[in-house]
């Protein structure tokens, strides 16, 4: 079996023995939490108790279900791909301070919110406009809340990144191919490509991510797409088209994005970093 082109990494784990309360000495584990932190493990003894033997209901019960959820919750949140940077970036933490921030952040909470419709659908996002917006900040955040609240397996990445996963698959003993890379991003609920545009714009980049779009639209799963550019081009004065997404990803894939009722929120206010 081909190995995974490892978008989505697993905790870091260590195993140790250690003294359970109720089984004394065992064999016991940390594992890495989405904070950076390490957590010890419940007793594997115990858990296996309170999922199989505990009756229903019981507080074991509830306790073992409990600690099963934080897991794959941590789990999903490591494998994420969101950056400590960006750890903390949730969509209660984005500081709207415009009417049109305060828009932007009311539609990317209501997409996150009704994850479970826009899912059926394969209704997709695009956050596009000015640097320094916070599109990122509310791309992780809607990552960090379909993980926590609808238990999806949710990836945020950029263009590039992508490109250079799949140029690392043609090395010879790369482990995966090109169809591998494919199948993996198409196989997230979903999916966040952040910086569309900040690559070089290439044939062969336009070719990657149409295909990565293409299959995605074809299994009906949603894609949030963030970028500093417009989604389509303009003219300027002297009648020249202006960059836009468009350019790209090319004027097929930004038509299939745009299927299927997809929202659009457009980033035009001035850039809010370096602010006091």
């Amino acid at each position: 079996m081909a190995l995974r082109s490892n978008f989505r990494r697993q905790p870091d784990q260590r195993t140790f023995t250690g003294e359970c309360p109720v089984h004394g000495e065992v064999d016991r584990s940390e594992v890495e939490q989405f904070d950076g932190s390490m957590a010890v493990r419940p007793c594997q003894q115990c858990q296996y108790h309170g999922l199989r033997i505990a009756p229903q209901g019981s507080d074991e019960h509830s306790q073992a279900l409990a600690n099963l959820r934080a897991e794959s919750v941590n789990s999903a949140l490591v494998g994420s791909g969101i950056t400590p940077r960006f750890a903390e970036s949730t969509l209660t933490t984005y500081r709207a301070t415009t009417p049109a921030m305060d828009q932007a952040l009311e539609t990317c909470q209501g997409y996150a919110d009704n994850f479970g419709e826009h899912f059926q659908a394969g209704r997709n996002l695009l956050l596009c406009g000015n640097v320094g917006n916070g599109k990122t900040h509310l791309a992780s955040g809607i990552v960090q809340h379909v993980i926590r609240q609808h238990l999806a397996v949710a990836v945020i990445t950029t263009a590039a990144e992508i490109i250079r996963v799949f140029k690392r698959s043609m090395v010879r003993d790369a482990g995966y191919t090109e169809g591998d890379v494919i199948n993996e991003l198409a196989s997230f609920d979903l999916l966040v490509i952040d910086e569309v545009g900040a690559q070089a714009g290439t044939q062969y980049e336009l070719g990657v991510l149409h295909e990565v779009f293409d299959r995605r639209y074809n299994l009906v799963r949603p894609t949030v797409v963030v970028s500093n550019l417009p989604a389509r081009s303009k003219q300027d004065a002297a009648g020249n088209a202006t960059p836009s997404l468009e350019q790209y990803i090319g004027a097929r894939a930004l038509d299939r994005l745009r299927e299927n009722g997809a929202i659009l929120v457009g980033f035009t206010w001035t850039s809010a970093r370096g602010r006091a």
